[in-house]
């Protein structure tokens, strides 16, 4: 049984939000999953990545590589990846990615990566960050990794800045559920109360989203409309994700450029497409 670890105030993590998503990769481990379904989505976090800076000698890594479902997209286009993960999940994406001889494997948390700093030609970090207690620091402790011009690929939950105050009103509501309820049950139940959710909230909502779209409507600020084209999979997980976590952190434009620029990055770019905010920058 993969040990719990307990939280350390000099370090930047919490353990028992690692702990929790480590059973989440555990359950949701994208193994044996529709390769060309979970290619459009990782085709939305990447839309903006500078592939023609890579190559076949690059060396980069995926810091929060959970599953490693990003990853498998990226290690047949470059030399080396290291997957870094604090929590038992890294032993998911090992098994995931058992077929790839480049692909590196690193039970570690982002303060204490033992990666040499200023060695890789790239990173990303894609919905991981937010769930750290402070961002600001583990954006800067990535960017140490980061080789002078190498480019960094970050996806951020937004504080939907540009959505109506209704959107804001259910958004907050949920979140309180969240907060003071779901994340505090047991596992066993908050997985149960999770897919409860995913069948009579995200599955219904995406739908709906798909249904207004086919008619020409517009379906940007309908709540979960970016999973009218995903399967129920995605939304059972993603789910758990979101109201399964005790520390989920949000963020607008202007506060990412900010911590993105004080830790050296520069010609930070946002992604006009969904999810909302994936951004590129370049380590200075």
């Amino acid at each position: 049984m993969e040990k719990k670890f307990k939280n350390s105030k000099k370090e930047n993590v919490d353990w028992d939000v690692v702990n929790d998503f480590g059973t989440e990769w555990e359950e949701f481990q994208f193994d044996s999953y529709d390769l060309n379904v979970l290619r459009e989505t990782w085709n939305q976090y990447f839309d903006i990545f500078p592939w023609e800076d890579i190559s076949q000698d690059s060396e980069g890594f995926d810091m929060g590589c959970g599953s490693g479902r990003w990853a498998q997209f990226v290690i047949p286009k470059v030399g080396r990846l290291n997957c870094i993960d604090p929590s038992s999940a890294i032993y998911v994406a090992e098994s995931n990615l058992k077929k790839y001889d480049n692909a590196f494997f690193y039970k570690e948390t982002v303060d204490a990566c033992s990666l040499e700093n200023e060695s890789q030609d790239f990173g990303y970090s894609l919905g991981v960050l937010h769930h750290i207690p402070d961002t600001k620091k583990a954006i800067k402790d990535c960017a140490k990794k980061l080789k002078k011009d190498a480019p960094f690929l970050l996806y951020l939950y937004y504080d939907f800045e540009d959505k109506p105050l209704l959107f804001k009103f259910i958004w907050k509501l949920t979140d309180i559920i969240r907060i003071k309820v779901i994340s505090k049950l047991p596992i066993p139940i908050k997985k149960f109360i999770c897919s409860a959710i995913a069948v009579f909230i995200y599955f219904p909502l995406a739908k709906f989203s798909k249904i207004i779209e086919a008619f020409g409507g517009d379906v940007n600020n309908l709540p979960l409309s970016d999973y009218r084209n995903k399967s129920f999979y995605i939304m059972n997980n993603d789910a758990l994700d979101r109201f399964g976590t005790k520390l989920e952190q949000r963020f607008n434009k202007k506060e990412i450029t900010e911590m993105l620029s004080d830790a050296g990055f520069v010609k930070i770019k946002f992604s006009d497409n969904t999810p909302y905010w994936t951004c590129i920058c370049y380590k200075a």
